[in-house]
């Protein structure tokens, strides 16, 4: 599904000069599979992200996404992926219902309405479907971006925090949405989180990050186990053990 081989990335900022973000960071993830990738502020993440989704161009390495390589492809590759951020903004003076067939046609869909009816009842969202952007709480914004990022029913799916400051009931309509897409759609999820509940309930995989590289790669419970810690949840002694090198775990919410 999605292969990332030897991406590194370096920045260059006025203040404090060259800052390596990414270094020699490989993996893969299989079709249907929940991949989580992990780590503290600043480890890497969404660049590794928007990097896969051809937003930021690596400085080495490559990304291929079913088969399609982003440097030469990244059309036909964007076509497979779908992404959605809790801090993506919607347009506020559009109806629920206009804005996702506003995307809906931009995916090239001739009849986005049952896709949309049938995204809204999902996430159990059907009632918003006439709501203003300007009505709408967070939470509801966070699973109006989710529909909308799958209306095309991509074969990756993306998503950068997608339960960050959500109330627990709204979080878990989230993950179990998230769950029976994956296992209907036999599509893909790479997600990023600091709630590591949610990684335990959704992640087959996950990969941790640390000052740009790979520190760990297994699933959460092996990982967990690795480090001495019987689950992911204990989050402040889980990134000490995982980057002992490291002064700012506090990071971790």
């Amino acid at each position: 599904m999605i292969e990332v081989l030897q991406l590194s990335k370096v920045f260059r900022d006025p203040k404090r000069g060259q800052v390596r973000a990414l270094e020699s960071v490989s993996f893969r993830c299989q079709p249907g599979q929940v991949f989580g990738l992990l780590g503290v502020n600043g480890a890497g993440k969404t660049t590794t992200l928007l990097m896969i989704l051809g937003v930021v161009s690596p400085d080495a390495g490559d990304v291929t996404v079913y088969g399609f390589d982003l440097a030469r492809h990244r059309p036909r590759a964007a076509e497979c992926m779908g992404f959605a951020a809790g801090y993506l903004p919607l347009t506020e003076r559009m109806r629920v219902r206009e804005y996702l067939r506003l995307y809906g046609q931009l995916y090239g869909l001739a009849d986005p309405g049952p896709r949309i009816a049938a995204g809204l009842e999902q996430f159990r969202i059907a009632h918003l479907a006439d709501a203003m952007g300007t009505e709408l709480s967070s939470g509801q914004r966070t699973l109006i971006g989710i529909v909308r990022a799958t209306l095309h029913r991509p074969r990756l799916l993306v998503l950068d925090e997608p339960t960050a400051s959500l109330d627990p009931d709204v979080a878990l309509r989230v993950r179990n949405g998230l769950l029976e897409l994956c296992a209907r759609d036999g599509t893909a999820l790479l997600m990023t989180s600091h709630d590591m509940s949610d990684v335990e309930q959704v992640c087959e995989r996950v990969v941790f990050l640390s000052h740009g590289r790979i520190v760990a790669d297994g699933p959460p419970e092996q990982v967990a186990s690795a480090y001495g810690r019987g689950d992911l949840a204990v989050q402040r002694e889980v990134a000490c053990a995982l980057c002992p090198q490291m002064d700012h775990v506090h990071a971790w919410r």
